[in-house]
């Protein structure tokens, strides 16, 4: 109530009305049941879940989801934080001089391995310590300042929200919108 105000009415009816509709559906991979990961906004690809989580699913791949950009408020996002700061929420001992060197990135542009002088992260970790929006980042050291620029919100594997929600203002439906993330997967009742 306090989010929508005075569109609470309209949004939680809404709301109700695609959980009725949708009522005893599930998604199938396979004769089971799809593991369904999502997350907020990609930065123009979704992730292969191997790269993410360590297991392989194969509904779990990479597709372009071009929508974001246009209907996201947080598709790119810069952060600036001390030098002090950076080092310590690292673990690395003060230097004033910030030796980046990006070791491995995905083909979504997703930093899988870096080198923070001499130090060898992944960017999982990068993302965990530094409570950064995406693995798909930037580091730059301005004098005593580091600004880490984002593009993407999550973990990149299965759904994009702000993806689904550009479809769906182009008039994919929920069934199209869940199989084309979901690939090779069908929505079915029980």
């Amino acid at each position: 109530k306090k989010t929508w105000g005075n569109n609470y009415i309209k949004n939680i009816n809404k709301l109700k009305t695609a959980v009725n509709d949708t009522y005893n559906e599930y998604l199938e991979y396979n004769g089971k049941v799809a593991d369904a990961l999502f997350f907020s906004t990609s930065n123009g690809y979704t992730e292969d879940s191997n790269l993410v989580f360590n297991f392989e699913a194969s509904y779990l791949k990479s597709v372009s989801s071009p929508w974001d950009k246009e209907v996201t408020p947080t598709y790119e996002k810069q952060i600036t934080i001390s030098l002090t700061d950076f080092y310590k929420k690292l673990s690395l001992p003060y230097q004033d001089n910030l030796n980046i060197e990006i070791l491995k990135r995905s083909s979504t542009n997703r930093i899988l391995k870096l080198k923070i002088n001499n130090k060898e992260f992944t960017g999982r970790e990068i993302y965990k310590k530094l409570s950064i929006r995406s693995t798909d980042f930037t580091i730059q050291k301005d004098k005593d300042n580091v600004i880490i620029t984002t593009k993407g919100y999550g973990h990149g594997v299965g759904m994009s929200q702000y993806g689904a929600l550009g479809m769906a203002k182009l008039g994919y439906t929920y069934n199209e919108i869940l199989t084309y993330y979901y690939q090779n997967t069908k929505v079915k009742k029980l």
